[in-house]
């Protein structure tokens, strides 16, 4: 799977990865409901990273389409919201 991370660039996850990284979105989803900011960055720094530490990065210059699109790590609470789907922003 591609992953898109907004202004860093693009890695691979494996199938194996996506079952923590869906953890991860789901306690980041939780931290969005609550309305906590603290919880809420600090969720979303535990996806971003686990999702660099997994991914593998593709060169810049790499033309491949994302099949998922992150928000950067200094997005806000509103803008997480708004990227959410129904299945979260890591689709089950």
């Amino acid at each position: 799977m591609i992953v898109r991370i907004m202004g860093e660039g693009q890695v691979e996850i494996g199938a194996a990865d996506i079952d923590v990284l869906n953890e991860l979105d789901s306690e980041l989803e939780a931290a969005i409901e609550s309305g906590d900011e603290t919880e809420f960055r600090t969720k979303l720094h535990a996806l971003l990273d686990k999702v660099r530490h997994v991914g593998k990065a593709l060169p810049d210059d790499s033309l491949e389409p994302s099949e998922l699109i992150l928000p950067p790590a200094d997005a806000s609470i509103e803008e997480v919201r708004e990227m959410l789907g129904d299945t979260g922003l890591i689709p089950g």
